[in-house]
C-alpha cells in the first residue's frame, strides 16, 4: 500500500464526516476549509487562485467524492513528498472531523481518545483496500492478538466468535465504528487494567503504523571516550534512532542501515555480557543486551530490517499484510477448487445414480420379460402334458383292443402306422411351436427395446420442440419491438424535421425583419441628419433676425442677403417671418424626438434580435 493510498483513507473518512445529509456530497465551503488544512498539515506550499477559482460560489451546489478527487489529485498529494510531513498529523485531522460525527463511546469501559485515535489508525493500516473502507475477521484476530501478545495474555475466542458470527459482520467485514465499539464493550479485556490496555495499543500503533520493528534499552560503548551509556534504541526498516530515555524526546545519534551493514556477536568483555556489534561502512557500533534472548532479539531485528532496505520495502508489516492477503487468496483458491470438485464429484454421483435407475429398469423389464417366458413354458408343458395323457389314453384303448381285436391286428396295423407318423407329425408341429414361441419371445423382447427407445426420442423431440416453440416467441417478440423502435425512430426523426423547418422558417423571418430594420434605421438617420442641418440653418436665420437693422444702419459683409432688409416695425413682414421660423423650430424638434424614439427602439429590437410588428 503506497503513500497516496494511505492518505487518501484518512481523507475519506473525513469527506465522509462533513457530509452531514449522507447524499455523497458535501458542500464547497466545507471543501475549501478541508483543503486549507490538508495543505497545511501535508507542508505544500499554499496556492489561494486555484482555491478560489475551484471552490467558488456558483448555482453548481455542494461536490460529490468524484468531483474532488480530480482536485484532491492534482493540487494536494500530486505535491505531497514523502518526508517532508509528518503523517500523524494528517491522521489526527481526518480523525478529529470523522470522530465528532461518528464516535460516541456509551458503557462504562470508555477506550481513551488516543487509544480510540491509535485504533483508528491501526484499523486504517489493516483494513482492504475498497470503499467503504472495512476489515475482515482475519485481520480482526491477528491485530488482537497482537494486542494479547504485548499483554502477555491469551485472546478471548468466544467472545470474538460472538462479534464475527454477527450477519452483517459475516456479509461486508468489521466497520472501524463497529471495531471501536467492541473494544470499548471491554469483553475481550475483562479483568485487564486500562493502564495496560493503553501501553498495548500504543505498542502495537508503533510497531505496525510507525515501522518500528523493535525498542528497548540497550548499553553502547562511545566512539571518543569509550565508556558504557545505556540509550534507549528505536529500530525501524532505515534507521537505528537512540535517545536518552524512553520518553524520545532528547535524540543522541541515528545509524543509518543499508546492505552493507552486518551484525556480529560478541564474547564478553569489559565487564559487559550479551555483547555484539553492528558494522556499518563509517563506524562500528559495540552494544550488550540484559540477557542473551534479548540479544538474540536485537540482532534479529536488526537483520530484518537490513534485509527490507536491501529488498527496498519501507515496512514490514505492510510487506506481511501483502502475505497475508497472498495466503488468503490462495485459500480462497484451493476453496473454491475443492467447491468445483465435489460439484464435479456429486455431477458424477447423479450421473451414476442415474445410469443405476436405468439398470434397475433394465432388469425391471428383463425380469417381466423372463416372467412372461416362464409363463409361456409353463403353458407349453401344460400342453404337452395333456398332449401326452391323450396319447396314453389313446394307447390304453389300443392295447385293449388289441386284446379285444387281436384277430383285427393284421387289418389295422397299417392303421397303426398311420398312426405312428401322425405322432412324428404332432412332434415335429410340437418343435416348430417351441421354435415360433422362442421367435415370439425375442420380438417382444425387441418390441420392448424399441418402445422404450421411442418413448425416450418422444420426449427428447417434446423438449426440442418447446424449445423451438419458446425460440420463436422471442423471435417474434423481438420482431415486434424492433417495429415499434422503428416506428418511434421514424416519428422522432418526422418531429426534429418539422422543427427544423419551423427554426428554418423563423430564422428566415428574423433575417427579413432585420434587414427591414436595418433599412429604417438608414432612413431615419437620414431624416436626422437633414432635421438636424434643418435647425442648424434656421438657428442661424433667428439669430440674424433677432438683431433689426436700424434707420441709417448696415449689416456687416457677412450679413448674408437680408442685409438690405428694413424692419420698420413688429407687425412688418420681418416679424411675420419670425413667428413663422419659430414655429418650424418648434416643429422640427418635435421631429427630431420622434425619430430620436423610433431610431432607439428599432436600435433595440436590432440587438435584441427582436421582431417588429
Amino acid at each position: 500500500m503506497d503513500l497516496r493510498s494511505e492518505l487518501l483513507k484518512s481523507i475519506w473518512y473525513a469527506f465522509t464526516a462533513l457530509d452531514v445529509e449522507k447524499s455523497g456530497k458535501v458542500s464547497k465551503s466545507q471543501l475549501k476549509v478541508l483543503s486549507h488544512n490538508l495543505y497545511t498539515v501535508l507542508c505544500i506550499p499554499h496556492d489561494p487562485a486555484a482555491l478560489e477559482e475551484h471552490f467558488r460560489d456558483d448555482d453548481d451546489g455542494p461536490v460529490s467524492s468524484q468531483g474532488y478527487m480530480p482536485y484532491l489529485n492534482k493540487y494536494i498529494l500530486d505535491k505531497v513528498v514523502e518526508g517532508t510531513f509528518v503523517k500523524e498529523n494528517v491522521d489526527e485531522l481526518c480523525w478529529t472531523l470523522t470522530a465528532k460525527k461518528n464516535y460516541r463511546p456509551e458503557g462504562k469501559s470508555v477506550l481513551p481518545g488516543k487509544d480510540a485515535f491509535r485504533l483508528w489508525c491501526l484499523f486504517i493500516f489493516l483494513s482492504e483496500d475498497r470503499y467503504p473502507l472495512v476489515m475482515i475477521p482475519d485481520e480482526v484476530e491477528y491485530l488482537l492478538k497482537k494486542f494479547c501478545m504485548a499483554m502477555s495474555v491469551e485472546l478471548n475466542c468466544v467472545e470474538l466468535e460472538d462479534f464475527i458470527s454477527q450477519d452483517s459482520v459475516q456479509q461486508n467485514g468489521f466497520t472501524v465504528w463497529a471495531f471501536l465499539e467492541m473494544m470499548n464493550s471491554g469483553k475481550l479485556t475483562r479483568g485487564i487494567a486500562k493502564e495496560t490496555i493503553s501501553m498495548a495499543i500504543e505498542e502495537v500503533y508503533r510497531e505496525i503504523v510507525g515501522d518500528v520493528l523493535k525498542e528497548g534499552y540497550l548499553w553502547k560503548k562511545g566512539q571518543l571516550r569509550r565508556n558504557w551509556t545505556e540509550r534507549w534504541f528505536t529500530l525501524r526498516p532505515s534507521t537505528l534512532i537512540y535517545f536518552t530515555s524512553e520518553d524520545r524526546k532528547d535524540r543522541k545519534g541515528n545509524i543509518q542501515l543499508d546492505g552493507n551493514c552486518c551484525v556480529e556477536v560478541l564474547p564478553d568483555r569489559d565487564g559487559k555480557r550479551c555483547m555484539f556489534c553492528l558494522k556499518t561502512l563509517p563506524k562500528t557500533y559495540e552494544l550488550s543486551a540484559s540477557d542473551t534472548k534479548q540479544r538474540q532479539e536485537w540482532t534479529t531485528a536488526i537483520q530484518t530490517a537490513i534485509r527490507l532496505h536491501v529488498e527496498g520495502k519501507t515496512s514490514l508489516h505492510k510487506d506481511l499484510k501483502l502475505k497475508r492477503r497472498e495466503q488468503r487468496e490462495q485459500r480462497e483458491k484451493r476453496r473454491e477448487a475443492k467447491e468445483q470438485e465435489l460439484q464435479r464429484l456429486r455431477a458424477l454421483q447423479e450421473e451414476r445414480e442415474r445410469k443405476m435407475a436405468e439398470l434397475e429398469l433394465l432388469k425391471e423389464a428383463q425380469r417381466q420379460a423372463q416372467t412372461l417366458l416362464e409363463q409361456d413354458e409353463l403353458r407349453r408343458r401344460q400342453q404337452h402334458e395333456q398332449l401326452q395323457q391323450a396319447l396314453e389314453i389313446q394307447l390304453k384303448e389300443a392295447e385293449e383292443a388289441r386284446a379285444s381285436m387281436q384277430a383285427e391286428m393284421a387289418l389295422k396295423e397299417a392303421e397303426a402306422e398311420r398312426q405312428r407318423k401322425r405322432i412324428k407329425e404332432l412332434e415335429a408341429m410340437q418343435q416348430r411351436l417351441e421354435e415360433a414361441l422362442q421367435q415370439e419371445i425375442k420380438a417382444r423382447q425387441d418390441e420392448e427395446a424399441f418402445r422404450y427407445a421411442q418413448a425416450r426420442l418422444l420426449a427428447e423431440e417434446e423438449e426440442k420442440m418447446k424449445a423451438l416453440m419458446s425460440l420463436r416467441e422471442e423471435q417474434e417478440e423481438y420482431i415486434q419491438r424492433a417495429q415499434r423502435e422503428k416506428q418511434e425512430l421514424k416519428q422522432e426523426m418526422e418531429s426534429k424535421s418539422r422543427s427544423l423547418d419551423e427554426a428554418q422558417r423563423q430564422l428566415e423571418e428574423v433575417r427579413a425583419n432585420r434587414h427591414r430594420v436595418d433599412q429604417d434605421v438608414v432612413a431615419a438617420q437620414r431624416k436626422l441628419r437633414q432635421a438636424s442641418t434643418n435647425v442648424k440653418h434656421w438657428n442661424v436665420q433667428m439669430n440674424r433676425l433677432m438683431h433689426p437693422i436700424g434707420p441709417g444702419e448696415k449689416r456687416s459683409s457677412g450679413g448674408g442677403s437680408f442685409s438690405s432688409f428694413r424692419i420698420p416695425s413688429q407687425k412688418d413682414p420681418g416679424l411675420r417671418l419670425k413667428q413663422k421660423s419659430d414655429e418650424q423650430d418648434e416643429e422640427s424638434k418635435e421631429n427630431m424626438e420622434s425619430i430620436g424614439g423610433c431610431v432607439s427602439d428599432k436600435r433595440l429590437s436590432t440587438n435584441g434580435d427582436m421582431e417588429i410588428p
